[in-house]
């Protein structure tokens, strides 16, 4: 992974883009207008909280600018098995993390560990949302990918697979007695070490919705281990998480199949057809 950096410069501060975030905004309109946006966000939330900023994460900082940060005096949420919120602003789509000392990430141990540490994780982070629910239903962030990959039917290489996988997503995700509030982004690198608890969770995106949906991101992180045995994988994370192993794989299958993306043929449609 290149380690170039773009530094931009804001009043007497420098704020430091990391090359993957840059690469992740290029070539969408609305993700550049965020990118330019951002140093003077920051520079903003700096002053403001009275921070200390360090150099951004670059590793697993795609979607985000994360950066160490010191400040007194903790304000808590729940941190409940995650990294608690000590400030945010919604307007600018802010928050101050607590920071989790040494920080490095589960991807250090053997794919069999990260299963138990996440199933841990998952099976605490699963509540029933307050009433009225207060977090969207996991079929509106379903109906918003739908909506991308029909958007980019001219190139799907197998049109019967995608449109399988989209037949998934809205069977899927109907509305249930027993829907939980979802991490949905849980894998191994969102998952570090800390001195409060043996592991925290950091950047969940929660959503309403079946249990069985947040085993996917971590599975489809373990691509070798899924593609070679993909009962016996999907099996062990199922039964550490007490959800339906057809349901995991279901779910695995739609995602593979019909979850948008920038290239329409190669490993996902091999891993959905290995599981279909």
């Amino acid at each position: 992974m290149s380690t170039t950096r773009w530094r931009t410069g804001v009043g007497h501060s420098v704020v430091v883009i990391p090359r993957q975030l840059a690469d992740t905004c290029s070539g969408n309109p609305e993700r550049l207008a965020w990118l330019t946006r951002l140093p003077a966000a920051i520079d903003e939330l700096r002053r403001r909280w009275t921070l200390t900023l360090g150099e951004p994460w670059e590793v697993e900082a795609s979607c985000s600018w994360v950066a160490p940060a010191e400040r007194a005096g903790l304000r808590f949420w729940n941190g409940d098995p995650t990294v608690r919120v000590i400030e945010s602003d919604a307007a600018l789509n802010a928050m101050l993390l607590e920071r989790c000392e040494p920080g490095t990430t589960l991807r250090g141990l053997p794919e069999s560990e990260q299963d138990v540490v996440i199933a841990g994780l998952l099976r605490r982070l699963w509540r029933r949302p307050r009433e009225p629910p207060s977090f969207r239903p996991l079929s509106e962030m379903l109906a918003h990918w739908a909506d991308e990959t029909l958007a980019a039917a001219p190139r799907w290489a197998d049109a019967g697979l995608v449109r399988s996988g989209l037949r998934l997503f809205d069977e899927l995700s109907a509305q249930a007695a027993d829907d939980v509030l979802l991490a949905t982004d849980l894998h191994a690198g969102n998952v570090l070490r800390a001195e409060r608890e043996p592991w925290l969770a950091i950047d969940p995106k929660p959503f309403v919705g079946d249990r069985a949906y947040d085993a996917t991101q971590h599975l489809i992180n373990c691509p070798q281990r899924l593609c070679a045995d993909p009962r016996g994988t999907i099996g062990c994370l199922a039964d550490l998480l007490e959800v339906d192993h057809v349901r995991v794989r279901l779910w695995l299958f739609a995602r593979a199949a019909a979850e948008p993306r920038d290239e329409w043929s190669g490993d996902s449609p091999a891993l959905a057809r290995v599981l279909g």
